[in-house]
C-alpha cells in the first residue's frame, strides 16, 4: 500500500471551481482526504513538502501526432508517452495520419496491444485515446466503416486534415450522426490558402514569405457551420487561428448550434512578428496569427468561445527540419512544454487565473471527447498533475523525453516544471 502525503499544496480544481492550499492524502492511487492540515498521520506515510507547489486535475490532450506507427525516427509511442506525462497530461489523444492510417479496427487493436504493454510496464503512463479515420488514407473520398471503427474503441472520427469536398462533409455529418461519437474537423479552404506560409498582413510582407489569408480559414468555417446548423450533428473545429473565427463561433455558439472549438497552444502565445526569425518549428498549420489574432484567440478562450487548448504535438527529425523555412514540414512539439510557457506567459501576467487555465486544459478537453474529469475530493481516483511554476530547466536533449528538436525554445531556459502524475 503506498500513501502519499501531499502538505500545504496548492490544489486547483477547475471542475468544483476551488483555488485553496491544503493537504492531499492519496492512499494506493485513491484521493483519501484533504483539509487544511491533516494532522494524523501514521508512519507508513510518504510526506512531500508542496508549498509553492500546484495540484490540478489530469491535463488531457485533444489531439497530437504520434510517429509510431511508420515514422518511429521521429516519434515512438513509448516516448510520445513518456513526454506526455512530463508533461502533465494523463489522457491523449492521437490523430490517425500514422503509416497506415488508422482507418480499420485491425490497426486500432493493434495500438491498443501496445497502450496495454506500456501501461502494465509504467503505472504513471497516460491513457492514450485513438481518433478513427473519417475516410480511408485520409484521402477525403472514401468513407471508412464507422459502425466497426466506433466498435473498436475509437474515441472519435476525424481525418484531421483540410477538406475539398463538402458533399462528403455533409453525408459524414448524416452517417456519424446515429454513433454520438465526437466529430472534429479542420476547416481549411486550400484553394485560398495556396502554397502561403503565414498569416497574410503587414509581417508577411515584411518578412517575404507567401501569405495566407484569414479567409482561408474562416469560410470554411462558415460552410461546415451552415451544415451543422441544417444536420445539427455535434461538430469539433480544430486548429482556430484567426479573429473572425472566434466571432463565427461565438455567433454559432449563440444561435444554439452543437459546436465545440479549440485553438493550439502555439497560437496563443506567438505571432507573426515572431516568424522573422525564419525558424522551421514556427512553420505551422494553420500559420501564426497577427497580434490581433493572438489577441482575440486569448479572449476567445477566456470567454469560453474557444473551449480547450490543444497541443498538436508534432515531432519530426533534424534533417526534415533543418531546411528553408518554405520546404521544412509544419509543426512543432509541445507536450513538455505547453504547460509551463502557457502559465508563465498568461498566469504569470495576471491575464489568464491559474482556474481559467487550468480549465481549458483539463476538463474542457475532456468534456469535447464526450469525457468526464472527477473533482478532486475524497473517494476519487487521483488523476492528478503536481506542478512547480517556479522551477527552471533548459530544453535540450538531457531534459527531453521526445525524441525531436523541433520548437523554437530548443536551447532556452523556461520556468515551470511537471513534478509527477497520477494516471
Amino acid at each position: 500500500m503506498t500513501k502519499e502525503l501531499l502538505q500545504q499544496v496548492r490544489v486547483i480544481d477547475p471542475v468544483s471551481g476551488t483555488d485553496q492550499i491544503a493537504d492531499v492524502l492519496i492512499v494506493d492511487g485513491y484521493i483519501q482526504a484533504i483539509a487544511p492540515q491533516i494532522s494524523d498521520i501514521s508512519a507508513d506515510i510518504s510526506i512531500k513538502d508542496c508549498r509553492g507547489l500546484v495540484l490540478g486535475n489530469g491535463l488531457v490532450d485533444l489531439y497530437s501526432h504520434s510517429g509510431e506507427p511508420g515514422f518511429e525516427d521521429r516519434e515512438t509511442l513509448v516516448s510520445f508517452l513518456q513526454a506526455a506525462a512530463a508533461g502533465g497530461f494523463t489522457r491523449v489523444t492521437v490523430l490517425p495520419d500514422t503509416l497506415p492510417v488508422i482507418d480499420n479496427p485491425a490497426l486500432v487493436a493493434q495500438l491498443q496491444k501496445q497502450i496495454k504493454l506500456e501501461e502494465s510496464l509504467h503505472s504513471s503512463s497516460p491513457r492514450l485515446q485513438i481518433w478513427g479515420a473519417i475516410t480511408l488514407d485520409l484521402a477525403g473520398k472514401q468513407l471508412t466503416e464507422f459502425g466497426d471503427l466506433a466498435t473498436s474503441g475509437v474515441v472519435g472520427f476525424t481525418d484531421g486534415k483540410s477538406w475539398e469536398n463538402l458533399a462528403i462533409v455533409r453525408r459524414v455529418l448524416e452517417y456519424l450522426q446515429p454513433f454520438g461519437k465526437p466529430v472534429a474537423f479542420w476547416p481549411c479552404d486550400r484553394s485560398l490558402s495556396a502554397n502561403g506560409m503565414m498569416r497574410e498582413g503587414a509581417e508577411a510582407l515584411r518578412i517575404g514569405l507567401p501569405p495566407v489569408p484569414a479567409s482561408a480559414e474562416t469560410s470554411a468555417i462558415a460552410s461546415l457551420l451552415e451544415l451543422v446548423a441544417a444536420i445539427r450533428t455535434p461538430v469539433h473545429i480544430m486548429r482556430v487561428s484567426t479573429a473572425r473565427s472566434v466571432e463565427l463561433i461565438a455567433t454559432a455558439k449563440f444561435q444554439g448550434l452543437p459546436v465545440t472549438a479549440s485553438t493550439t497552444w502555439m497560437h496563443l502565445l506567438l505571432d507573426t512578428s515572431d516568424v522573422k526569425s525564419y525558424h522551421t518549428s514556427l512553420h505551422l498549420d494553420p500559420p501564426l496569427g497577427n497580434p490581433s489574432d493572438v489577441t482575440a484567440l486569448r479572449g476567445g478562450v477566456r470567454g469560453g468561445v474557444i473551449d480547450a487548448i490543444a497541443i498538436d504535438h508534432a515531432a519530426y527529425t533534424y534533417e526534415e527540419k533543418v531546411q528553408a523555412f518554405a520546404e521544412s514540414p509544419p509543426g512543432a512539439i509541445g507536450l513538455e512544454l505547453a504547460l509551463p510557457l502557457l502559465w508563465q506567459n498568461l498566469v504569470e501576467t495576471g491575464e489568464f487565473t491559474a482556474l481559467e487555465l487550468w480549465r481549458v486544459l483539463s476538463n474542457q478537453p475532456a468534456a469535447c471527447l464526450q469525457q468526464e474529469m472527477k473533482a478532486i475530493k475524497p473517494g476519487e481516483k487521483a488523476e492528478l498533475t503536481l506542478f512547480d511554476p517556479e522551477h527552471t530547466w533548459i530544453v535540450n536533449r538531457e531534459n527531453l523525453y521526445t525524441l525531436s528538436n523541433n520548437t523554437p525554445w530548443f536551447g532556452q531556459e523556461i520556468k515551470g516544471r511537471v513534478l509527477q502524475t497520477w494516471c
